[in-house]
């Protein structure tokens, strides 16, 4: 398995050091998950661009209705806590 170095700040490499954290572990697991993310957003900006050759760009109302609907989202999902 190949070896890189990697450098820390002084306060995260403590925290790493005091809690006993499997360093190389937890780089392996926060690579994949950022790689999946980017492979998901260039996904979607892929099925975007797709679905904007179809149907067009979105009017300036369909916009903001878009941020209406995404805003009460938001909004809703806060006021579940408890």
């Amino acid at each position: 398995m190949p070896r890189i170095q990697v450098y820390l700040p002084d306060d995260l490499y403590q925290l790493v050091k005091t809690r006993h954290l499997p360093a190389s572990e937890l780089l392996q697991r926060a690579v994949r998950a950022e790689v999946r993310r980017l492979d998901l957003l260039a996904e979607t900006d892929r099925y975007l661009g797709d679905l904007m050759a179809e149907v067009g760009e979105p009017t300036a109302r369909q916009r903001a209705r878009a941020r209406l609907v995404a805003e009460r989202l938001v909004r809703g999902g806060k006021r579940k806590a408890g």
